[in-house]
């Protein structure tokens, strides 16, 4: 019988079992699960820009990343990754936002129709304010942007009632959203594209409470359509690159990142076998790893970082096919990264729209 609660807990459970007596690299807290990826399962992903990363990592390890909206015949590889083709399963860029993902499911399916249809940038052409940087060189009136999305609403829908797995990152709390209709928004508008009026936008700063009733309500909408679909939810590492706050941004992001992750800790408590936290902010931002997985700049995840994530990725969901990375040095990885990573974070575009 044991003599208290924690008495006959396994190691995992203990700081200085788990922790503290590991090397940091080997620090290991998957989740325990039954959760199980194939070859041959339809892997999509969205989110934040991170998702990205667990999406290349995906396509390096041999799995079947799902994309249903490819580039058209005739469009090159450079023009491919410019216009964001294969960068997410759709074509939908960055998910910042909680509230983006059943709204982005709502107006795929007809059930949510934003008042906004289109923003001009300041040289003359349109862009779609809810993917505003997946056409470079915009479009040429607001009636080409409305007529670009039916099709792209043909593959998010094909997307969420055909996958096998959804990988969600989840990145911001702060963002902006239309005042009469509540539409989210991935950029302020005025940073790449559109005017900010106050008349007709808000800021705003979402509670771990909405997180998780917006997961939850995603969910709700893709089992609808998709009953067998499983669902990763992980939260971004990467710092918020800004603040609309009157606080440094440091104190910002602690409380962004504290919120996404008590959010998803929420909605993933219903004990539900097709939804699992995986804790890719835990292994990279604890201080357990004394900031080591992140570049100079604080911000930028290193490779370290990502084949730490990675390896306990492929170990939680397929350990048959998990082997550890290849060791390279860190000016290798830094070169490795900046050079070819090829990840699109829209949210960079604030820092050059006050450049």
């Amino acid at each position: 019988m044991a003599l208290n609660p924690y008495s006959d807990l396994p190691a995992e459970r203990f700081w200085r079992k788990a922790v503290a007596s590991v090397a940091p690299f080997a620090v290991d807290p998957r989740p325990r699960t039954d959760f199980a990826i194939s070859r041959d399962d339809r892997v999509a992903t969205g989110g934040s820009c991170f998702a990205q990363r667990v999406a290349q990592a995906l396509r390096a390890a041999g799995f079947n990343y799902y994309v249903t909206e490819a580039a058209p015949d005739g469009v090159g590889p450079a023009e491919a990754e410019a216009r964001q083709f294969g960068l997410f399963t759709a074509r939908y860029g960055n998910l910042y936002l909680s509230r983006q993902f059943p709204q982005l499911f709502d107006r795929a399916f007809g059930l949510f129709e934003p008042e906004l249809k289109a923003w001009q940038r300041e040289d003359g052409r349109f862009v779609d304010p809810f993917r505003p940087t997946v056409e470079p060189a915009g479009f040429e009136s607001p009636e080409a942007v409305i007529a670009a999305r039916e099709g792209h609403f043909a593959s998010v829908r094909r997307m969420f009632e055909t996958l096998d797995v959804f990988v969600i990152t989840l990145g911001l709390t702060e963002g902006f959203r239309c005042r009469s209709d509540g539409a989210a928004l991935p950029l302020a508008p005025g940073v790449a594209g559109g005017t900010f009026d106050r008349d007709h936008y808000e800021f705003v700063n979402v509670t771990a409470g909405e997180v998780a009733a917006d997961l939850r309500g995603l969910l709700d909408r893709l089992w609808s359509v998709n009953p067998s679909a499983r669902v990763i939810v992980t939260v971004s590492p990467v710092p918020i690159i800004a603040t609309y706050l009157p606080q440094h941004v440091m104190i910002a992001n602690n409380y962004s990142k504290s919120v996404l992750r008590a959010g998803a800790g929420e909605a993933c408590a219903i004990a539900d076998p097709r939804l699992v936290y995986f804790p890719s902010y835990d292994l990279v931002a604890s201080n357990v790893n004394a900031g080591r997985y992140y570049d100079d700049d604080q911000r930028s995840i290193n490779d370290a970082g990502v084949r730490h994530v990675m390896r306990c990725f492929l170990s939680t969901f397929a350990p048959d096919h998990a082997r550890p990375a290849v060791a390279r040095s860190a000016a290798d990885s830094a070169a490795e990264f900046e050079g070819t990573a090829g990840v699109i974070c829209d949210e960079e575009q604030i820092e050059r729209s006050v450049a």
